[in-house]
């Protein structure tokens, strides 16, 4: 089967070459890929900034249909259409999955970095983590809510996002676009999303954003503070240091940040600021089978819908370039059966 799998010298691009996986054990499922969405997550893997893992089979954002299950395996069944996410497994035994907090489980599993991703025709799950893809929820934009999407809405809950609130969301690209909807649609907040992209920009009021910010020539935390008193919560999706700074200054007293991009470094915080305004800097990493589960339906009730395009998978390259140019809006999607 064809796969794309990390270079030996880890520089950020990929190798689309024929690739044998190993039987499935007790516990797993073995699944035919449909789509796979391509994450910036992908590319810090690919990169070797998480740790170099060279020969790695990427990916997780997919969706497939099982093909075969393992004897023991009584969660799925051959034809389930079913989800690979970044969460890929945990323990099972320790006090983060047993206490609703699963994906900070310290034994975790990552599909397309500690495990085989989905970036291929036949990816193998752990059955009880591959969550279903709903009836009636395209497959395609299952594929971004697998990751971003489901990124987003945790990261909505973990900021204690009420209805009427006011929500910054930093970075207006995949996971960006799908944190304003679910902000605007599901918690019933205000948005104000902010990038250095006209198109982005765009596409945000299109979704449900009240306000946009342009960075480029706006100073963004002054604009918020003077036209709404600063944000409850800030979203932070974008992949730029300067930005989680910027937005706590962006912040109402008693506000939140919410960080969910991985850039590389460290934000600055002030402490004055941080002590008398009574700020909370919360890091929200993807989220948990049941968040997946409840994306999914927002999903399919249309509450939520991913801007998705689809490629071949002998692309991929070209799309890890696109990425770091900062050329694409909403999430490109490879779908296997593009020759």
């Amino acid at each position: 089967m064809r796969a794309a799998v990390v270079r030996e010298n880890s520089d950020g691009f990929v190798d689309v070459k024929d690739v044998t996986l190993r039987p499935i054990h007790n516990g797993e499922a073995l699944v035919k890929m449909e789509y796979c969405g391509l994450c910036h997550t992908d590319l810090h893997v690919a990169a070797g900034d998480f740790g170099k893992v060279p020969g790695r089979i990427i990916g997780h954002e997919g969706v497939g249909k099982v093909i075969q299950i393992a004897d023991d395996v009584t969660s799925l069944k051959v034809g389930d259409r079913v989800s690979v996410a970044w969460f890929y497994r945990g323990c099972g035994h320790c006090e983060y999955c047993t206490t609703g907090r699963e994906t900070l489980c310290r034994n975790v599993q990552n599909a397309g970095f500690s495990v085989d991703g989905a970036m291929a025709e036949e990816c193998i799950v752990a059955a009880d983590y591959a969550v279903k893809v709903p009836d009636g929820l395209d497959p395609v934009e299952a594929t971004s809510l697998t990751c971003a999407g489901v990124t987003t809405y945790k990261g909505l809950k973990v900021g204690n996002t009420k209805p009427g609130q006011w929500v910054e969301v930093v970075g207006a690209g995949g996971l960006g676009n799908l944190s304003i909807q679910f902000a605007h649609n599901v918690f019933g907040a205000h948005v104000i999303a902010v990038d250095g992209n006209d198109d982005k920009l765009n596409a945000a009021k299109e979704v449900g954003a009240e306000k946009t910010i342009d960075f480029r020539t706006t100073k963004t935390a002054e604009e918020i503070q003077k036209n709404v008193g600063g944000v409850h919560t800030a979203q932070i999706t974008a992949v730029s240091a300067a930005a989680f700074t910027d937005a706590v200054n962006s912040l109402r007293p008693d506000g939140r940040l919410v960080a969910m991009a991985l850039p590389q470094g460290d934000m600055a915080l002030n402490i004055a600021k941080t002590v008398l305004d009574g700020i909370q800097v919360a890091g929200s990493l993807v989220g948990t089978r049941q968040d997946l589960a409840e994306a999914f339906q927002f999903g399919k009730e249309g509450k939520v819908k991913p801007i998705v395009h689809t490629r071949r998978l002998d692309e991929i390259n070209d799309i890890i370039q696109e990425m770091k140019d900062g050329k694409i809006t909403g999430r490109m999607v490879v779908d296997f059966s593009k020759k």
